[in-house]
């Protein structure tokens, strides 16, 4: 029978202490659809009831997390590591953001490599010993005078960059709420319009800076992301005050 390599990498908790923070390192992991937890020597012993209660929804995690008495053998099956710490321990390796580390991780499983990330214990975070069994770091920018990050905090970022690998969204996506954007003939319509009626106010003074006035206004009118809902509101204002001042 032959074994199917994974399709994401395994998160590694090295000797975790609190149940809590397993159980939140659960939930940050299923919310970007990571379900292979490994578990090495956890301090307060396996399973943890405070981890189950604090996975709230992400109980299958924990269920088919993978207990290891030790480093080596949690890693051992696996083609790359890489180590998460927030602190310089001068050795020789490659340091990668999360981003640039989950684009590599998502090519190597992509060619058959099994990958694994280790996030250390609370207190203190991995040890050397541990980093030097890694082939690179993963490194968050953070604020240099407060660097620590929670253990749940860790695997949470670490996994959004990884759903970032498997997603095509789109950064920015406008709710239309039924409408669409003004074409370039209604907004020169509403700034024409806008036009006449300051003109008839007297804005455009004193004469000489008319020109530059207009065309600064239409500047304006060009640079706002206007739907045609937005323009019948502004013509509609426009009016209505017309109406008012002339009534008075």
């Amino acid at each position: 029978m032959t074994v199917q390599p994974p399709t994401a990498p395994a998160f590694v908790l090295v000797r975790p202490q609190m149940g809590e923070n397993i159980g939140a390192a659960a939930r940050a992991m299923l919310n970007f659809g990571l379900e292979h937890m490994r578990i090495v020597a956890p301090r307060d012993g396996w399973p943890n009831p405070a981890a189950i209660a604090m996975a709230s929804g992400a109980g299958r995690v924990l269920d088919a997390a993978r207990l290891s008495p030790d480093l080596a053998d949690a890693v051992g099956d696996c083609s790359f590591v890489f180590a998460t710490t927030a602190r310089d321990r001068d050795m020789t390796k490659p340091v990668y953001t999360p981003e640039a580390a989950m684009a590599l991780a998502a090519g190597k499983i992509a060619a058959g490599e099994r990958v694994a990330v280790l996030f250390g214990p609370e207190r203190a975070g991995l040890e050397n010993d541990d980093i030097a069994r890694a082939n690179a770091i993963i490194s968050v920018p953070v604020n240099p005078e407060f660097p620590s990050l929670n253990l749940a905090q860790c695997v949470l970022l670490t996994g959004y960059e990884w759903m970032r690998q498997q997603t095509t969204a789109t950064p920015v996506v406008h709710a239309m709420a039924g409408t669409d954007w003004a074409d370039h003939s209604e907004i020169e319509h509403l700034a024409k319009h806008y036009e006449e009626r300051m003109e008839e106010a007297g804005f455009f003074y004193p004469e000489n800076k008319a020109a530059s006035m207009k065309t600064n206004l239409r500047n304006m009118w060009s640079r706002l992301p206007l739907t045609r809902a937005d323009v019948q509101i502004l013509h509609g204002t426009l009016r209505q005050m017309v109406r008012w001042k002339e009534r008075g």
